[in-house]
């Protein structure tokens, strides 16, 4: 098995990172690995996926702390083969196991047997599923609806979770007697200790369904490729995360249902740029209406608009339009635009065109070109220095 890297550099953290700069380094490394970006890229998913992977731990408080205290093997039972964490070689087939094997059980030394069963059969929520989405830059603006299909763990309609057969009756467990727990002896380094396990024939439910559901082989779920529509809010940006209620895996025993978790990302625009809310765009402009002024036309998130520009206007300027921007998510207010206007200098004239604008430049008095006149003024006194 190869080996696993560690899920704080995987996503480029240190560990003791923050809840938030967890969700923004997942976002970041979700948007450079994501398939739909690099189609061919097989690395690339498979970066994706370890992303994907390193963040479902992360993201859990319950399971980081495993994780930050045993590593791969908190989270990952098969991990590791054989030998058990720590050195251990009495086969212990998971960190809990090692837990038993010293302490006797969660529920002190050698009376985990019922608090194991009960723990076995108590509703558990369902599983957060993350997946992601690319969308053009204008549906980012204006919102959305997507289908997607999205891959999760369902209630088994067959058995209604239960994991038996219609006709099936439950038998108590003759391994365990009900309790869902069997005490076994484990040779340690501290010697031969008695503990309580979970059954291994009934898995600590305490009973044995002797006809198991056909659909979902006993285990009351079965994984199902569904079809959803996702609303994207107008205002979504690029790297930002929606979380659908109710879409993740089913829960366990009657527990309820798990969220989905979709990364979002964003197509680059032809024209435009986003920083936030605001938007930014360049437009050029002839030389003559630079000098002379002119109307304009701008592209704008919501269609093009007119602009007076006035006389003498400088390559570079910039100018805003209020509320031409970004809606704000759950707001109804609007960023703004802000466009920059580019003199753009003609590269091919005419003999006669040329000749006009010579006269034109030899006409223009000093006062009009107030910066080159200033330039000029210091180059002159810095050489007589």
């Amino acid at each position: 098995m190869a080996e696993k890297r560690d899920y704080y550099e995987v996503l480029g953290l240190q560990k003791g990172a923050s809840e938030e700069e967890i969700k923004k380094a997942f976002k970041t490394m979700a948007r450079k690995y994501h398939p739909d970006l690099h189609p061919d890229d097989k690395e690339a998913a498979e970066k994706f996926k370890e992303v994907n992977e390193a963040y479902g731990v992360l993201s859990d408080k319950e399971k980081r702390a495993r994780y930050d205290q045993f590593g791969h093997a908190g989270v990952d039972p098969s991990y590791g083969g054989g030998a058990g964490a720590g050195g251990f070689s009495g086969g212990f087939g998971d960190v809990g196991d090692i837990f038993d094997s010293i302490f006797g059980g969660f529920g002190g030394f050698g009376g985990g047997g019922r608090s194991t069963a009960a723990s076995a059969n108590a509703p558990r929520r369902g599983g957060d599923v993350n997946s992601s989405i690319v969308i053009d830059f204008m549906e980012a603006c204006k919102g959305t609806k997507k289908k997607m299909r999205v891959a999760h763990m369902v209630q088994c309609e067959q058995c209604h979770g239960t994991g038996a057969d219609s006709n099936t009756v439950s038998n108590t467990c003759s391994e365990c007697n009900g309790q869902g727990a069997v005490r076994v002896n484990q040779r340690t380094p501290f010697g031969v200790i008695s503990t309580t396990k979970v059954c291994p024939r009934c898995g600590g439910k305490g009973k044995i369904i002797t006809n198991p559901c056909s659909k979902c082989r006993g285990s009351g779920r079965y994984r199902k490729t569904s079809e959803i529509e996702l609303n994207v809010p107008a205002g979504i940006d690029n790297g930002q995360v929606l979380r659908v209620g109710g879409e993740g895996d089913a829960g366990i025993n009657g527990g309820g249902k798990g969220d989905l978790n979709v990364a979002v990302s964003v197509k680059p625009h032809d024209l435009f740029t986003r920083k936030g809310v605001d938007i930014y765009c360049e437009v050029p402009i002839t030389y003559a209406q630079a000098v002379l002024g002119a109307t304009i036309t701008v592209p704008t998130i919501d269609g093009k608009v007119e602009y007076e520009i006035s006389e003498g206007t400088q390559s570079g300027t910039k100018f805003r339009l209020r509320g031409k921007g970004v809606k704000y998510i759950g707001r109804e207010a609007y960023g703004d635009q802000y466009v920059t206007v580019v003199v753009e200098v003609p590269k091919k004239l005419t003999k006669q065109q040329k000749e006009l604008l010579q006269k034109f430049d030899d006409s223009l008095e000093e006062k009009n070109q107030a910066k080159r006149q200033s330039f000029f003024e210091k180059l002159r006194r810095k050489f007589e220095q």
